[in-house]
């Protein structure tokens, strides 16, 4: 808003509500007597309002460029997150995937060491019925040999008793 003091400045400040300031001051009217006076200076500011003007335009251009270039950078930006949401779900959809796999093979697993307990304890009994079949078979041999020597003691003894012949 403008003051309507004769005397007074006007600074870009009081122009605008916002912003940088640019340029100088408008000059201050002079006395009401003298009219060419006034005139020029009216002239001058208004020469420095077009040129603010002009600033203001170029600025306001520059402002809407790099609006538009945040605007592509941030619908960038975003096209990126997607991709990476999309990365990350599918990768989520495969560790599900495969989180329910391994505890398929879990369940096997414990399945196949059941088996394999089982077969353990069957050896287990196996081995036991040999070790009883070996001592079995040693008392066999051992009474055998001693029948073997009673008999071997018996023709010797009846060999004997009959003499050469």
């Amino acid at each position: 808003m403008l003051n309507s003091r004769p005397t007074s400045q006007v600074t870009d400040a009081t122009l605008t509500s916002a912003g940088p300031r640019r340029g100088g001051t408008i000059a201050a009217m002079p006395a009401a007597d003298d009219i060419e006076t006034r005139l020029a200076t009216v002239e001058r500011n208004i020469t420095q309002l077009r040129e603010q003007l002009a600033l203001t335009s170029s600025d306001a251009g520059a402002a809407r460029l790099l609006a538009a270039g945040a605007d592509h950078d941030v619908s960038e930006v975003r096209a990126e997150l997607r991709a990476h949401t999309q990365a990350l779900n599918a990768l989520r959809e495969t560790q599900l995937e495969q989180g329910h796999k391994i505890d398929e093979y879990g369940h096997k697993i414990e399945a196949h060491g059941r088996k394999i307990d089982e077969q353990g304890r069957k050896i287990n009994e196996q081995g036991q019925k040999i070790d009883e079949q070996g001592r079995d078979m040693r008392e066999g041999f051992a009474t055998l040999a001693t029948g073997m020597a009673q008999i071997t003691a018996l023709l010797t003894n009846l060999n004997g008793a009959e003499g050469p012949s």
